[in-house]
């Protein structure tokens, strides 16, 4: 069975163009549950932490800079195979290359600065979900439901 949470990121870019709203008014309509969400902004080092796996990888540098150059919004997202899912309404990395209707392809202002991230395995959501939430700051609609079972 696939994972029921994913994680997002409203990067810097859709945060100060003020996409917040109409991104986290796709996420609901689509059906995802926020189990949690926070309004910050990230420290360099937290930056480098997260995407180490890009360490080697020529924009790396540009990427930490840009990831650190405004607030940004973290949320856990819940919803059955929610990693697949969130993949297909936030479309492909490059806005050129996303589907119509797909949340980089209406706020993305390139591929370097394309809205949003969103997890790419469910270990990798899990993973990153534990990076920015204490288990104490998340309230996961799956765990309730099974608690009144």
């Amino acid at each position: 069975m696939s994972g029921t949470k994913t994680l997002t990121i409203i990067k810097p870019g859709a945060v100060s163009h003020e996409h917040i709203g109409p991104i986290l008014a796709k996420i609901n309509t689509a059906g995802f549950h926020i189990a949690a969400l926070k309004f910050f902004r990230l420290t360099r080092s937290q930056a480098q932490s997260f995407y180490s796996i890009h360490q080697e990888k020529s924009f790396f540098e540009s990427l930490i800079d840009f990831m650190t150059s405004g607030p940004v919004v973290v949320a856990i997202l819940e919803k059955e195979d929610a990693v697949a899912e969130y993949r297909k309404l936030i479309g492909a990395t490059d806005p050129t290359k996303a589907e119509e209707g797909t949340i980089r392809k209406m706020f993305a202002e390139s591929i370097e600065r394309n809205a949003v991230h969103g997890s790419d395995s469910d270990e990798n959501a899990e993973q990153e979900c534990d990076f920015f939430f204490a288990r104490s700051e998340r309230y996961s609609m799956f765990e309730a439901r099974l608690q009144k079972s």
